[in-house]
């Protein structure tokens, strides 16, 4: 697995995914914190559909599904268990978690609002016999704590699916409570 981290590719096994959250990652604003990480948001994915991003109503955003968006402005693709290793599916979930915060930052503004992630519904696109989408879908909530501190920690389901919208190896959605 491979991080960007200020531009540069570091690998990053993932048993260590989260020690690579430093103590200077959980001070400052979600902001600051993404810079700490070397995380710059993308421009908001355009949806594939007749959907939009992100609603709101009242004080709960929901985000629509997303996927593995690289910084080269491709998608992640392919079956776990069959096409990529864990480490691989890692790594799609956090690109997808990126691209979710660029969404939820076109919604709202500033990240700064966020009171909590709410809930994460991951789900992998999987071979038969792959079990492991709960390990997958690690990649997006460990950033989302990294990210967040508690108000990251939030509610999950991590599911395995036969296919996904152009062969995405994820595709995550999420409900955020702002102020």
């Amino acid at each position: 697995m491979a991080l960007v981290v200020l531009g540069e590719l570091v690998a990053v096994p993932v048993a260590y995914a989260r020690e690579a959250t430093s103590e200077q990652a959980l001070t400052g604003t979600p902001e600051e914190r993404l810079a700490a990480l070397g995380i710059e948001l993308p421009t908001p994915p355009a949806p594939v559909a007749n959907y939009v991003r992100a609603v709101t109503t009242g004080n709960l955003v929901f985000l629509a599904g997303h996927g593995p968006l690289k910084p080269d402005g491709t998608y992640v693709t392919g079956k776990l268990g069959k096409d990529l290793t864990i480490e691989e599916g890692y790594e799609a979930a956090r690109f997808t978690a990126i691209a979710m915060l660029a969404s939820l930052k076109a919604e709202i503004g500033d990240l700064d609002r966020v009171r909590r992630i709410v809930k994460v519904t991951g789900m992998v696109n999987s071979d038969p016999a792959f079990t492991q989408q709960p390990k997958v879908i690690n990649g997006c909530s460990d950033l989302l704590v990294s990210i967040f501190g508690d108000q990251g920690k939030h509610a999950r389901a991590a599911v395995g699916m036969a296919s996904l919208p152009i062969g995405i190896a994820v595709e995550i959605e999420m409900v955020v409570e702002v102020e």
